[in-house]
């Protein structure tokens, strides 16, 4: 008996073969388009983290200047007299969530009041201390109203309002 002829695939069935197999991995095209999409939503997702952590630096720093304000009040009520300096009660060594110390000034010794935070008006915004952040861009000036105070975090009405200076409005 003699071999058995073989009989060679149609040549359609090597193509297909061959077409449905790729090689592993990505196109360059592909590549390109997912470092697109990456790239728009990380355009969008970190100007929104770093508002987020601007809010939330603020609410911090109007939360510790409230607490500050407590414990200086129960230190006049306690010795019948505001304290010199925040280091008279302990608070000297407190920073801002930016890393600057917090800005005190008692008003109930000042003769005038030249030296206190005032409100649209040029009013002094508390009649006993200033107690306040110079915010994110660490500038500010005496009234609220220029710019560089805006994102102050201010004490006024004598505590009754703690927040920034841009939304103060008496």
């Amino acid at each position: 008996m003699g071999a058995v002829p073989r009989h060679p695939q149609p040549s359609f069935a090597r193509r297909s073969r061959r077409a449905t197999a790729r090689p592993a991995g990505f196109t360059l095209l592909e590549v390109l388009l997912a470092l697109a999409v990456v790239s728009v939503v990380a355009a969008m997702a970190i100007p929104s983290y770093q508002r987020y952590r601007e809010r939330v630096r603020v609410t911090q720093a109007a939360n510790e200047i409230a607490s500050m304000g407590v414990t200086i009040a129960q230190f006049a009520t306690t010795t019948r007299a505001m304290p010199e300096t925040l280091d008279a009660v302990g608070l000297g060594s407190r920073l801002d969530p930016w890393g600057r110390p917090y800005r005190y000034l008692d008003l109930t010794t000042q003769s005038g009041k030249g030296g206190a935070r005032k409100d649209k008006k040029l009013n002094p915004l508390n009649s006993d201390f200033d107690l306040y952040s110079v915010g994110k861009d660490g500038e500010t000036k005496l009234p609220l109203t220029p710019k560089v105070s805006h994102d102050d975090v201010v004490r006024a009405l004598d505590g009754r309002f703690v927040g920034l200076a841009e939304e103060f409005d008496p």
